[in-house]
């Protein structure tokens, strides 16, 4: 047995995404500064076999949706040695990028930073293990253990282990969403999945290709197999009337500031309603000016030329899907009341979206101790962890599927560094009150034991 499997961590991180590579990141700075908090061990379960973060969606030329400076660290410690400026300087690149004179960086070079970061704590990461269940230690219950049992097991399913925590932080990221009907095969893919698959693909079997979804990946897609496959026809399945722009301007943007949740998190109903009514443009089913108008521009060209290989399929919807010999033949409907038409394409590529995080089956019979509101979502505290009956002295934090009660930032980067830095001082006041309560139950033993032998004594 080894000693990560003999220990006893203060946290252990199940998935290790963005979110959770920020909270290692916080971890690591929070021992290096010392302090009266000491060091908080842990521990980081990632199943994939090395870091990822959508590596099917590195597409040439697509960039980051936020400014550089919404990285792992900066807006929580601008002076941090783990910033995207510290990367660039640690590259060799930072007067380069300077000169480029952009707030967005690629997608391919932020995910160069991303992993240049977690090379920083790998000690801390266990990777190709997927975790099967999260539970209390055998026979005993929430009163009688500080502890959680964690069964891992390696993903090729052989060796499993058993892994205790006092604290477990959940960011198993975004559930790929499909049309119903559809279902991924080797001709119908989910956007988080579309380099891989189309790397399979000799491009000369394209002839015609569709893309179901209104967003950003929706629309880069179209745009690079246009490019691409000159030879094809594109067809943009949208169910809105075009492509809308994302809002960016600052006021906009102030939605994403961190302290935008505390104004959701302690706003009314009303409040956090407007958030949504008003906001939900600036990330939801949007697409970044500059694409919306490269593809406009390459739709008419097409036009003037009299060749048009990009189409538009407007307020249009996929409801179904079958295979037809060779071919995938799609069932798309233009309006609720309109008549149902087919098409056929080589590929089908559903930009269509993500469900939010679900944890519930890995708690399994914990789940009972962790409250729901009135609509059956988890209650939870400011601090990211889930309010749990109060006999349960362990924390489950969660780093997604919060959006009920933290807003629009719950699974995004723009409060990366923030949010990872709550959670971090959460777990070390939590610890520090439950260290005070050890030594105040402690003493007041030894006091009762003194004053017993002192009676003693004196008899």
């Amino acid at each position: 047995m080894s000693d990560r499997e003999r220990d006893i961590y203060d946290v252990v991180g199940v998935g290790f995404g963005p979110s959770n590579l920020s909270l290692a990141v916080a971890l690591e700075e929070s021992r290096s500064h010392g302090g009266e908090r000491g060091e908080i061990s842990s521990l980081f379960l990632e199943r994939q076999a090395s870091f990822g973060w959508h590596r099917n969606m590195l597409l040439p030329s697509a960039t980051m949706q936020i400014s550089f400076l919404k990285d792992l660290v900066t807006f929580r410690d601008p002076t941090s040695s783990f910033s995207f400026i510290s990367y660039l300087h640690a590259s060799g690149r930072l007067p380069q990028f300077v000169n480029n004179q952009d707030f967005f960086p690629t997608r391919q070079e932020f995910h160069k930073y991303l992993e240049w970061a977690q090379a920083r704590v790998a000690d801390r990461i266990a990777y190709g293990s997927e975790v099967r269940s999260i539970q209390l230690p055998s026979g005993t219950t929430p009163e009688q253990s500080d502890l959680l049992r964690i069964e891992v097991a390696d993903t090729a399913g052989r060796n499993r282990r058993t892994i205790a925590a006092r604290n477990v932080v959940i960011s198993t990221g975004l559930v790929p969403s499909m049309p119903e009907g559809a279902e991924r095969d080797d001709r119908v893919w989910h956007s988080s999945e579309f380099l891989e698959k189309y790397r399979r693909m000799d491009p000369r079997e394209l002839r015609r290709v569709a893309v179901a979804g209104a967003g950003q990946s929706a629309a880069e897609i179209v745009r690079f197999l246009y490019d691409e496959l000159p030879h094809a026809q594109v067809c943009a399945v949208v169910p809105s009337y075009g492509y809308s722009i994302a809002d960016d301007s600052p006021f906009a943007n102030q939605v994403f500031d961190p302290s935008a949740v505390d104004d959701y998190y302690f706003g009314s109903h009303e409040t956090r309603d407007a958030f949504w009514r008003y906001h939900r443009n600036t990330n939801y089913a949007v697409v970044d000016d500059e694409v919306i108008r490269g593809l406009y521009r390459r739709s008419y060209d097409d036009e003037v030329q009299g060749d048009r290989r990009l189409e538009f399929l407007n307020l249009t919807r996929v409801t179904g899907v079958k295979r037809v010999g060779t071919e995938t033949r799609l069932s798309l409907q233009r309006g609720p009341d309109a008549e149902v038409r087919e098409l056929d394409v080589d590929v089908l590529v559903c930009a269509t979206g993500y469900d939010a995080m679900e944890p519930t089956g890995l708690l399994g019979d914990l789940d009972r101790f962790c409250l729901r509101d009135e609509a059956g979502r988890y209650r939870m505290e400011r601090d990211y962890r889930i309010v749990t009956a109060p006999e349960m002295r362990c924390g489950i934090y969660l780093q997604g599927g919060t959006e009920h009660t933290h807003g629009l930032t719950s699974s995004l980067l723009s409060n990366l560094a923030f949010r990872s830095g709550e959670i971090v001082d959460s777990i070390a006041t939590r610890r520090a009150e439950r260290d005070a309560e050890t030594a105040a139950l402690a003493s007041q033993v030894g006091g009762d034991i003194s004053g017993a032998v002192g009676t003693a004594l004196q008899g």
